[in-house]
């Protein structure tokens, strides 16, 4: 689950939705249309037990900081805390009493904390010019629960200083050595049906913000391919492209392959088939039309 401690904060869904919320808040947002947003755009973490109350904490925190706070929100909070759902998800896991023990307290703690009164609404910052982590082309590594690597190519990079993204495709690689140049550009892109993906290829815009800071142990940068197609990240729809991207602060593309190997342990692996070699070739986009679906042999 990546990053997942007892703390309120503690937790990779959890940061991403509030980094989410003070990116839009420092730019002027309203607090309340930004937590619709929120809502709306990362329901797949409503789909994943572990991690679907951290969603509504996120906004909870982030609402009472900016004296905004929603009474169904606060509402929600305090039932999912006082029923006990979120310790029994964490018992549910095999956490540990002394675990469970610090997590009550820190739950209970929080919900104390947002019941009360704060005195002024937490300042606007202005925003920090912002630089992609990698390059387009670069080729990043990372180690598998089953002690093998997997892997992810860059194929895009946005140089507006106020997101810095990085258009990030997970590869299927998964193997016991560090995979080659060679071996990213001839592999398989990621596509989710865990949860509620629907034959999603694993490529999102992602911002630089909490890779130091959360991350850079997880990946290594191990190589470079040529890229000669180029995406914009404004393209939010996707509109030509054989892929509809995603936004996000979190670097998860380890915890998604991991997910994804195990949810083929009960269900298929998806028919759809996308490679490296049509994301990054020009040419071989003109050729195929981009015909995402069309199966490998």
């Amino acid at each position: 689950m990546g990053t997942w401690g007892t703390a309120i904060k503690s937790n990779d869904a959890f940061a991403d939705v509030y980094d989410e919320f003070y990116e839009l808040y420092n730019k002027g947002g309203n607090p309340e249309e930004i937590s619709k947003k929120l809502i709306e755009s990362n329901w797949e973490i409503l789909e994943i037990e572990e991690e679907k109350h951290n969603l509504w904490f996120a906004i909870a925190l982030a609402q009472w900081e900016t004296k905004s706070l929603d009474s169904e929100i606060l509402k929600r909070v305090e039932k999912i805390i006082q029923s006990g759902d979120d310790l029994k998800i964490w018992k549910d896991l095999g956490t540990s009493n002394s675990d469970l023990k610090k997590r009550k307290l820190a739950i209970e703690k929080f919900l104390d904390k947002i019941k009360s009164e704060r005195p002024k609404a937490k300042p606007r910052k202005k925003s920090k010019l912002k630089t992609p982590v990698f390059s387009t082309g670069d080729c990043i590594t990372f180690t598998l629960e089953n002690g093998n690597y997997g892997g992810a190519v860059i194929i895009g990079t946005d140089e507006n200083p106020e997101t810095g993204y990085n258009l990030v495709a997970t590869t299927r690689l998964n193997q016991k050595n560090k995979p080659t140049p060679e071996e990213f550009q001839n592999s398989e892109v990621l596509i989710k049906n865990f949860g509620d993906w629907n034959d999603q290829p694993d490529i999102a815009w992602i911002m630089p913000d909490l890779f130091f800071k959360d991350y850079v142990n997880s990946y290594e940068l191990v190589g470079s391919i040529d890229v000669t197609q180029a995406y914009l990240a404004d393209n939010h729809s996707g509109e030509g492209y054989p892929f509809k991207p995603t936004y996000s602060s979190g670097w998860r593309m380890n915890k998604n392959f991991g997910m994804q190997l195990h949810s083929e342990e009960s269900k298929p692996k998806p028919d759809g088939r996308l490679t490296i070699e049509q994301l990054i070739n020009s040419e071989q986009k003109s050729r195929s039309k981009w015909n995402f679906f069309k199966r490998g042999s």
